[in-house]
């Protein structure tokens, strides 16, 4: 159920360019049609100007183009909560159509992060958002007290196994870009609340829980039992992999019991710990035989080769390639001469056909997996292009990240061989299987606590369950919580780790990302049922099949236009998420891990 009251005060900041007495009539089904008309064309031509001004900002940040960014945000965050308030006396019209009254839901609860109707409250709202990721996007660490900037850090977190050198890193760029933004992110959410309170809702959080076609408290309550469900294979995991940090690193560094140091993960944030694969790897069982990072180096592939390689899996699938202006005007690569976001994101400018990504490529199997994973994004977008403006979206958020993570399973050892990157020879037999396994679960089953509690942690600042100044010690107790993982040294409230993961300042919701972990399975399993796979699931690839191509297409062209489970339906054949999938395809570790762990203790 989606709320539909809306604040007194709200309100009449709505109407009050009104007429007199228009308070007083009653709107029409056809006048809420006509608002819904009007809004799309105006969010539709604003969202393509600010589109090219916050790609700009991104791939060039300075002053100039923070202030250009800021200033076409503000417009478009100021449209977009006029349209809101605008939305929310047609809501309960009788006689509305289907997508009037999906349109017009959608006008209230798509907005990330709304601003109040207050003169200079958008603008100092926009402002303090470019501001900070800005903040991250400049931002740098330091590695042997040399500065190291943002995708060098990440890379060297991964690969670096000294404890004191895991540690600078960790703490400098917690210090360095986290700690710096805490007050202006402050105003931030003070801002932003307000704005949430006008259009009737109780806080931001709320807001943003009610975009999933249900009531906000069921959709916590669904994304709860999903992670109950599949913590117990979490525990196992967590189990095993502290004891392998402790043989290798010993009791001072990191305990035998109780949770994990946070920097020892192979991730400045512990979200995905398949960096570490190599202290973890089970004698025997634990090698792959290949690793994809040098596969790609030994064949010559440089970023251009590695994109085509994505795009030529999309292709095999029945999808026309990408525009020959993707290629012109992506960012592939970190440029020398200036400062950008290298967080890996996928762009639509012009919601036609001005596809493109933002990454700084390196060549590793991290980064092939991730051009799989950003293409997804392009590949959505494309195909509900036809679709309405408040169409152009994701059956809900979630589905817009599982499907490239759902095409990069199948990045499987009978894929490489089919696109010629490892020989026939190379390919594990099945008593590699478990390894095979473990270094999925290390990316895949790691991050799912992660993934449920940033949000977590939003939603309780959003709400003021998480004061102000208790923003540090919040983080962390949900670290300990849903991770089981403590800092490297100890945190006080003159830190602001959150701010050191991208997603906080640039306010992008992370639930997605928890839920696109389920998904993608789901996705998967659906896709190799179609293909009529009959091995064990985790072998599966379906690369080459026009008619899983076909089935996904009809999905991802519905875009935002039904329900989210008439989206998953028309794939899956099942209307609810669910983790099913995921621990049957995990199954064979889960059984491994439990033998391993015998004798050891559970939890933290």
């Amino acid at each position: 159920m989606i709320r539909t009251g809306i604040s007194a005060l709200a309100l009449a900041a709505a109407l009050v360019v009104a007429p007199a007495g228009a308070q007083d009539k009653t709107p029409t089904a056809a006048e809420a049609k006509a608002f819904v008309a009007d809004a799309e064309a105006k969010l539709g031509a604003q969202g393509v100007v600010a589109a090219r001004a916050d790609w700009v900002y991104s791939t060039y940040i300075n002053q100039d183009t923070e202030a250009m960014t800021a200033r076409e945000g503000a417009k478009l965050t100021s449209l977009q909560v006029d349209l809101a308030l605008g939305a929310a006396k047609y809501a309960n019209v009788p006689g509305l159509d289907y997508d009037t009254s999906r349109k017009l839901a959608m006008l209230r609860n798509k907005i990330v992060l709304p601003a109040p109707t207050t003169p200079g409250a958008a603008e100092e709202l926009a402002g303090l958002s470019a501001k900070i990721t800005g903040i991250y996007g400049a931002g740098k660490g330091t590695l042997n007290g040399k500065p190291i900037n943002g995708s060098d850090i990440e890379a060297a977190m991964g690969e670096e196994r000294d404890p004191a050198k895991l540690k600078e890193m960790w703490v400098s760029w917690n210090d360095n870009v986290g700690a710096p933004m805490r007050p202006d992110y402050a105003k931030l959410v003070g801002i932003a609340n307000k704005g949430a309170t006008g259009l009737g809702y109780d806080d931001v959080g709320a807001m943003w829980r009610s975009g999933y076609d249900m009531d906000p408290a069921a959709f916590a309550a669904t994304t709860d039992k999903i992670w109950n469900d599949l913590k117990p294979l979490y525990i196992a995991l967590h189990t095993y992999v502290r004891r392998k940090l402790n043989e290798k690193y010993g009791s001072a560094v990191q305990p035998a019991k109780g949770p994990i140091r946070a920097d020892l993960l192979g991730n400045m944030w512990a979200q995905e710990w398949g960096n570490i694969y190599d202290i973890v790897a089970p004698a025997g069982a634990g090698s792959v035989g290949y690793d994809v990072g040098e596969l790609l180096k030994a064949k010559g592939y440089d970023h251009l080769k590695m994109v085509k390689a994505g795009e030529g899996f999309y292709s095999s699938l029945g999808f026309a390639p990408l525009p020959g202006t993707f290629w012109e005007r992506s960012q592939f690569v970190k440029p020398a001469d200036r400062e950008v976001v290298c967080h890996a994101s996928a762009w639509d400018i012009d919601n036609v056909d001005d596809l493109r990504i933002k990454m700084c490529i390196k060549v590793n199997a991290d980064d092939f997996v991730t051009i799989h994973h950003e293409l997804g994004h392009n590949y959505y977008q494309r195909a509900y292009n036809k679709q309405s403006t408040l169409y152009l979206d994701g059956a809900n958020d979630g589905f817009h990240e599982a499907i490239g993570d759902f095409i990069a399973l199948s990045i499987t050892p009978d894929y490489l061989v089919q696109i010629g990157l490892l020989d026939k020879s190379q390919v594990p037999s099945a008593d590699k299987d478990i390894g095979l396994l473990l270094r999925q679960a290390m990316d895949k089953v790691a991050f799912l606590p992660f993934g449920l509690l940033v949000d977590k942690w939003r939603w309780g600042v959003f709400s003021g369950q998480i004061p102000t100044n208790g923003y540090q010690a919040g983080w962390d107790k949900l670290r300990l919580q849903y991770q089981g993982i403590v800092p490297p040294v100890a945190r006080d409230e003159t830190r602001f780790d959150p701010g050191a993961k991208f997603h906080i300042p640039a306010t992008t919701p992370y639930t997605r990302y928890f839920l696109a972990r389920v998904l993608q399975f789901q996705f998967y399993k659906a896709a190799c049922d179609q293909a009529g796979w009959k091995g064990p699931l985790h072998r599966c690839s379906f690369y080459g099949n026009k008619e899983v191509g076909a089935k996904l297409d009809k999905m991802l062209a519905m875009g935002a236009s039904k329900p989210w489970p008439d989206a998953l339906q028309e794939f899956t054949g099942s209307r609810e998420m669910s983790g099913k999938a995921m621990a049957e395809y995990f199954a064979p570790l889960k059984k491994w891990l439990d033998e391993q762990n015998k004798g050891q203790p559970q939890g933290w």
